[in-house]
């Protein structure tokens, strides 16, 4: 290519070619006639893809270098002898193609330097952040405003300029690959070694400026270093050999944004097996928004203070630093960071030295990593404060919050669960804590309740902060679970993890799975693993996993988009209940040796299921057991959905039944609509466990292994009298349907004595009938019917089914004239057990937390159902103490029913009590309490209400960023908001898609939980018609709201009359 060097000999070329008189007419005809030739020759050089950028700026075509700058005398030369080589006109003709092509391009090449960016001069940015934002960057970082030419090319460049540099030409090998920066995926050429990073924050204007320095192994020889990097200014970029052969000249430099890498193109081969040293300088935005390096800010004493905090998974770390941004590429680190004295700095790893300066600047410079990926390293400047605690092996843990928050002890209950949690895990996975130190960083705003970065964890403040005083049980769950997720990622995820994004339920599978077994290590009469699991995981995946629409848990991730995509409830929900039957049919101690040697294999290094499913292979052979995993799992991780197995009584022939197993789909017209699943024919080798009983005994357990379509087996004493039970405690990822003789007998055992099934069976038997009966495989009463024992259970599992259950038919309901027939039915099997419940009349300590747990959440449960549906008496009750809080100012509500009674308050009483909690959702600093008060102020039954609170929603300063979304869908799932909820998703989508469009499931938990009640023709036409007009990111998303909003249709169509023919009968009788 043409560099600085060349340019001044070219325009004196040009110069003195002006000068000269052409002697001859032929000779000037000949040069019109090369020239209209080049340009054909021109287009299938650029067909080739040979540019790296000659209409966009700064870098020619690399084939410029080979066709060289010819002397002006080959063409005199031509013309002075046109008569003695009439013969060859043919050939030369294209020769002369060859020759102006090559000084069109000088030219072109010329002119792109003229306008170059900064960059081309040495000093300037590569290109700067494009985007707006209300901060300047640090130091000489500039925008850069030159146009971004074609978009199939580079569109940013700059490069070191160097005068008499000689062009690199690019290898045969080279030529083949192409453009690398166009490719979804890194090459693999370049491996990253260590980084050495130095950042600088300047926290007064929201900037920062850094230096990375990493040294890398070159695999394949390559001329091109290919690394990711987003909304960063680059300053300046430095290629050495290690440390002793010297520099490696740098032609250029220019960002890709379509693939978000920098590509820095050198004027030689780097050379296979040899390390190199890779020097960034650069300069960006502490953003206002939730990913990469960002900034948050919270109110103390009146004044309002700001940090800065990293969100880098799953691809937002070349946010903040160039880098190798893919989970395979794992390196070692070493970061320092330097800010100003009043604030402190964390990262992945304890501080080594702190270098303090005159002007009230302070380095710190943090120990070297292990091998780590890029997305979970992490850093965060604040002015915190922290307590700390130590575990039995050393490993320190400190808890870091707001000073007021620390002070009042709201993380103390947080930092004892971790010292005990990496305790457990220790002694569970037989694998010791990796680093030195463990901080829990509490933090006002983030994308998601948590981020298990290695050795920096960063939570949002309402899933770690917890005040004794103010919380609820079931706030006290919620806290103690998302902790318990994260530290077991500091083995799943951060210490093994995935080779790439498609596998990522390996990491978040296994800690969603680990929640239940790690509360259950802390609470152990909860029963979580066995109980909890049905209706929180198991029956709410189902329910996304029972569409069309769904996709494997395994899914093939392409692009950037696709990863956004797989970080949703089938990775982590699915995920987890796919390890729980795993370890349920290997047998649960031959599991954990198996996951031992997993991550003993391969700790600080990546896995792939195939890694997982060969060493619980092994485990299971080393205990006599021949099971080939792979191939069972493959199928149900390969595969999207799940089947519904069929147990049918045989008629001709005694002890003997039928199984069958098909795709369970919630609306089975989309089979027919959905090619993929017309075609293809679902099978799955499933672990049936099944058991035989009557009224008063129940056989041992079996397991049968079925593989096909349908097949026949026998079960020995099986009687007319006795009922068949599939999938015993539901370890089992399927649903189980049975004749309807077998339904009647079930439900009339659970009717005589339900406590010969156990607990969770009853639960599973419950949301099996509801949601069978929803996709038309069985009748809309036996749901129904099942459910009128409830009065006589004690246990809060059934009736936590039945009322996660209920919900969904609830909202298809609502709006309809005929509602107070179902909701008289719900309120009829309510009553009994509320009545002999009634309501808390104290609040609890935790000390009787673990006594009360299964108690408490069975009456705020059926406490919530009762005024639900409209029990006259909860009514009174919910209206009685918020008028005595209102009228004392001293809230005397029991702790955990107060979101019931803070709701049914502001939906029943006036104006005034929507502006008293509006009021106090303003003034406590509790995050427990804030977050239920703000959730109470959508139960409003008042249109313009609700109307201002979706408008604040969008405002930061009022509602945090992260909680705008709830807002939107608990008025979504208000009967007089949802068309206002939908109206506002539609009206303010690109603001919401703005803000939220990058942050992982974020939208689509909003498109989801805006859409997925609207279930009238006039709503699903207008969705298709909004969707018409949107085909981003989130496309998958909202086909996924389409098929939900078709099926609500359809059930209605095809059901309800049905179902209130049937409760009539049932009302009257």
């Amino acid at each position: 290519m043409a560099l600085d060097g060349e340019r001044g000999e070219q325009e004196e070329k040009k110069k003195k070619k002006k000068k000269k008189k052409r002697k001859k007419e032929e000779e000037e005809e000949e040069e019109e006639g090369a020239a209209k030739s080049s340009s054909s020759f021109t287009a299938a050089m650029a067909e080739d893809g040979a540019a790296l950028g000659a209409r966009g700026g700064g870098l020619a075509d690399p084939w410029a270098g080979s066709t060289g700058v010819r002397p002006r005398t080959t063409e005199r030369h031509i013309a002075v002898h046109r008569r003695l080589v009439l013969a060859f006109a043919v050939s030369i003709v294209a020769l002369l193609a060859v020759t102006m092509l090559a000084v069109l391009l000088s030219l072109r090449f010329d002119e792109c330097g003229a306008s170059a960016s900064p960059g081309a001069d040495g000093g300037g940015p590569a290109g700067s952040p494009a985007r707006g934002g209300n901060g300047s960057l640090a130091g000489p970082a500039r925008r850069n405003h030159h146009a971004a030419g074609d978009p199939a090319l580079p569109s940013e460049v700059g490069r070191e300029a160097t005068p008499g540099t000689p062009s690199a030409q690019p290898s045969e090998e080279e030529q083949e690959q192409g453009q690398p920066w166009t490719q979804l995926r890194l090459s693999g050429h370049l491996k990253p070694l260590h980084y050495n990073l130095m950042l600088t924050a300047f926290m007064e204007n929201f900037t920062f400026s850094g230096e990375v320095n990493v040294e890398i192994a070159c695999r394949n020889a390559t001329r091109y270093v290919v690394l990711h990097a987003s909304r960063v200014a680059v300053e300046k970029v430095q290629v050495a050999e290690d440390r002793v052969a010297g520099a490696v000249p740098v032609a250029g430099f220019f960002l890709y944004p379509q693939t978000q890498v920098l590509v820095v193109v050198l004027n030689r081969t780097l050379d296979a097996q040899r390390n190199y040293n890779l020097k960034i300088i650069y300069n960006a935005l502490i953003e206002n928004e939730l990913l990469g390096f960002f900034r948050s800010s919270y109110v103390i004493h009146g004044e309002r203070r700001f940090l800065g905090v990293t969100q880098f998974s799953p691809t937002h770390a070349r946010k903040a630093f160039p880098c190798f941004d893919e989970p395979i590429y794992k390196a070692t680190f070493k970061i320092s960071i330097k800010h100003q004295a009043t604030y402190l700095s964390l990262s992945n790893m304890p501080v080594e030295t702190s270098v303090f300066e005159e002007d009230g600047w302070v380095t710190d410079h943090f120990s070297q990593t292990p091998l780590m990926s890029t997305y979970y390293l992490a850093w965060a400047i604040c002015n915190f404060t922290f307590r700390e605690t130590t575990t039995k092996s050393g490993v320190v843990v400190r808890l870091y919050a707001r000073p007021d928050a620390i002070r009042r002890g709201s993380g103390n209950y947080a930092l004892h669960i971790t010292k005990r949690l990496i305790e457990f895990y220790e002694d569970y996975f037989k694998v010791p804590y990796s680093l030195p130190k463990l901080d829990l960083l509490a933090v006002p705003k983030h994308p998601y309740a948590a981020m298990e970065n290695w050795g920096l964890s960063i939570f949002v403040e309402q899933r770690i902060l917890l005040d004794p005083s103010v919380s609820s049980i079931s706030y006290l769950l919620d806290v103690t679970m998302v902790i318990v997720h994260e530290i077991c990622h500091q083995w799943f995820g951060d210490l093994v993890t995935p080779v790439w994004w498609e596998d990522v339920w390996l990491k978040e599978g296994f800690a969603h799975y680990f929640e239940f077994v790690g509360t259950d290590y802390l609470y152990p009469g909860w029963n979580m693993e066995k109980q909890r699991f049905l209706t929180d995981v198991l029956h709410e995946v189902m329910l996304l996993d029972g569409l069309a629409s769904s996709h494997p848990v395994s899914q093939e991730v392409l692009q950037a988009t696709d990863i956004d995509r797989v970080f949703d409830w089938i990775a982590y929900k699915k995920g987890a209940a796919l390890i729980r039957m795993l370890a349920n049919f290997m047998g649960h101690s031959v599991f954990q040796r198996g996951l031992q040697d997993y991550l003993t294999i391969h700790k600080y290094g990546n896995a792939a299921r195939n890694d997982l499913w060969n060493t619980l292979s092994e485990a299971l052979k080393r205990n006599g057991k021949y099971v080939n995993i792979q191939e069972v799992m493959d199928q149900w991780t390969l595969q999207m959905g799940y089947p519904v197995i069929t147990i049918l009584g045989n008629t001709t022939a005694e002890n003997w039944i039928i199984i069958t197993q098909q795709h369970f789909i919630y609306d089975i017209s989309t089979k027919s609509k959905a090619l993929a699943l017309h075609n293809n024919s679902y099978l799955w080798q499933i672990p049936l466990t099944i058991v035989v009983g009557n009224r008063s005994h129940v056989s041992s357990e079996a397991i049968i292994w079925v593989s096909n379509k349908s097949e026949n087996h026998r079960i020995t004493s099986l009687d007319k009298g006795s009922w068949l039970l599939g999938n015993i405690n539901q370890t089992g990822y399927f649903r189980v349907n049975y004749d309807l003789r077998n339904w009647r007998l079930l439900i009339d055992q659970l009717i005589r004595n339900h406590e010969v099934l156990s607990v969770s069976n009853r639960a599973g038997l419950i949301d099996d009938a509801f949601s069978l009966a929803r996709a038309g495989y069985l009748p809309q009463n036996i749901p129904l019917e099942i459910i009128r024992y409830l009065s006589e259970e004690k246990d809060f599992l059934p009736w936590h089914a039945a009322s996660r259950a209920l919900y969904p038919l609830d909202k298809l309901l609502d709006r309809m004239e005929k509602y107070n027939v179902f909701n008289e039915y719900i309120l009829k099997q309510v009553a009994t057990t509320y009545i002999k419940l009634g309501w808390p009349k104290n609040n609890f300590n935790g000390s009787l937390v673990q006594a009360s747990y299964q108690h408490e959440e069975l009456r705020r449960e059926v406490i919530m159902l009762a005024c639900s549906f409209g029990n006259k008496h909860c009514h009174q009750q919910a209206s009685t103490l918020i008028s005595d809080w209102i009228s004392s100012n001293r809230n005397r509500i029991p702790l955990n029913v107060r979101d019931i009674v803070y709701c049914t308050g502001v939906s029943l009483l006036d104006e005034d009590v929507w502006e008293f909690i509006w009021m106090k959702f303003h003034s406590t600093t509790a995050v427990s309490e804030k977050k239920i008060l703000l959730e109470a102020l959508t139960c409003s039954d008042d249109r313009n209400l609700l109307n201002r609170l979706l408008n604040l929603s969008l405002n930061s300063e009022v509602v945090l960023d992260q909680d705008a979304i709830d807002v939107i869908i608990h008025v979504a799932r208000n009967p007089h908001g949802r068309d206002l909820a939908w109206k506002f998703f539609r009206d303010k989508w690109k603001i919401l898609n703005t803000r939220y469009g990058e942050a992982l499931f974020m939208n689509s938990k909003l498109i989801s939980g805006v859409t997925e009640f609207l279930n009238t023709e006039g709503e699903l036409k207008e969705l298709k018609t909004f969707m018409k007009n949107y085909d981003g990111v989130a496309a998958a998303s909202f086909s996924r709201a389409v098929e939900t909003v078709e099926a609500n249709v359809r059930w209605k169509m095809l059901y309800q009359d049905e179902l209130f023919q049937w409760l009539g009968k049932a009302l009257r009788h």
